[in-house]
């Protein structure tokens, strides 16, 4: 419960902190929920195990938060998000498997905890003349984001009293892409493309959302994300998707 309410916290803070801005900056700020769907496979100097098949994770809805402010004069605009990442399940192989240290026994089974919680920092400019050449029809923001991935696997066995996790907390510099496209004063079309390769690992990241001014500078929007994440690192391996679709309630100003 402790950290159900933090993270409350935090998305309450990331959404209305420092609306005194406004009057100078723009500011967005949103909270929503993202249905997140699990696939792929992790590995903790052993063998692979597929997520959906061995580990049994299943779907988790959680919530999620982003603030968006675009400074004055020459100064990067700011975008924050905080997105995190849970999931439990429990399995059974016919065949012993090894999970870090740890040789698991068949047939016997044991529950698994994946989390992959991710805090995003971008800094970012508009491309110029953009706006203005299209009528302000199309925006396209460039930059890089700072991500910082707070990622912990576990299996536990409780037949075997046997139980090994792993923990790692990733800095990953990415590129980062946006392009807005307002046809109408209150809809507007909007895609985020978050990426890196470097090494053996690879991180993309894709949203795309619409969004409704429904009242004022109140909106609502909806849309889809796609995350894959391929790590290898201090002896994890892995190759994972997520995606589902997310909605969201906001203010622009």
């Amino acid at each position: 419960m402790k950290i159900v309410r933090m993270r409350s916290l935090i998305i309450v803070f990331v959404v209305f902190m420092l609306p005194q801005v406004a009057s100078s900056m723009g500011l967005e700020a949103a909270f929503g929920i993202w249905k997140q769907d699990p696939s792929g496979d992790i590995a903790y100097k052993g063998i692979s195990l597929d997520v959906k098949n061995d580990l049994n994770l299943g779907n988790n809805t959680e919530v999620f938060g982003r603030l968006k402010v675009e400074t004055p004069l020459y100064f990067p605009n700011i975008y924050f998000m905080a997105t995190p990442m849970s999931f439990d399940g429990t399995g059974n192989k016919s065949s012993n498997f090894v999970f870090g240290k740890q040789t698991f026994i068949a047939a016997a089974p044991y529950t698994s905890h994946l989390k992959v919680d991710h805090y995003d920092f971008a800094l970012y400019y508009g491309l110029p003349f953009v706006k203005t050449a299209t009528l302000d029809l199309l925006n396209i923001d460039a930059g890089i984001d700072f991500r910082l991935v707070d990622f912990n696997a576990s299996i536990n066995q409780a037949a075997t009293g046997l139980s090994e996790s792993k923990r790692l907390t990733l800095p990953v510099p990415m590129g980062y892409l946006g392009v807005q496209v307002t046809p109408l004063k209150r809809i507007s079309l909007e895609g985020e493309v978050r990426g890196v390769v470097f090494g053996r690992d690879q991180y993309i990241d894709l949203i795309g959302r619409v969004k409704f001014k429904i009242l004022g500078p109140a909106f609502v929007g909806a849309g889809y994300r796609y995350e894959y994440i391929k790590v290898d690192e201090s002896s994890v391996n892995s190759g994972l998707r997520f995606g589902g679709p997310f909605a969201e309630i906001g203010i622009e100003l």
